[in-house]
């Protein structure tokens, strides 16, 4: 038995408009580094913290974290860290929703 194989004629289009998008998103990723070179670019904690501080500069926090880390660094290796476990975590919902998707169609249509 010889399967034949379709193409999908929104394969085509979804692929090119998932590149469009994958496109978009580095230029607005890149295009603030390359026009504003001289730009610092900062986290929202301390521009938060210095609108505050321009505000009320007597304001007192009301909480403490519970633990700091011990530097910069390790506090910019642990964003990292989360950040990489959401992008795993979102890629492999993506991956086994995709799968399950397949798996469906394959089902429906076993030829």
């Amino acid at each position: 038995m010889r399967a034949t194989v379709t193409k999908n004629p929104l394969g085509k289009k979804v692929f090119i408009l998932n590149l469009l998008l994958l496109i978009m998103v580095i230029a607005l990723a890149v295009t603030p580094v390359i026009m504003l070179q001289d730009a610092e670019f900062g986290g929202a904690d301390g521009e938060a913290e210095k609108v505050i501080s321009e505000i009320d500069p007597d304001y007192q926090p009301w909480f403490q974290p519970l633990w700091e880390p011990p530097s910069g660094e390790i506090e910019s290796l642990l964003f990292a860290l989360q950040a990489a476990l959401g992008a795993g975590f979102i890629c492999y919902y993506l991956g086994y929703m995709h799968g399950k998707r397949k798996a469906a169609k394959n089902q429906d249509d076993p030829s």
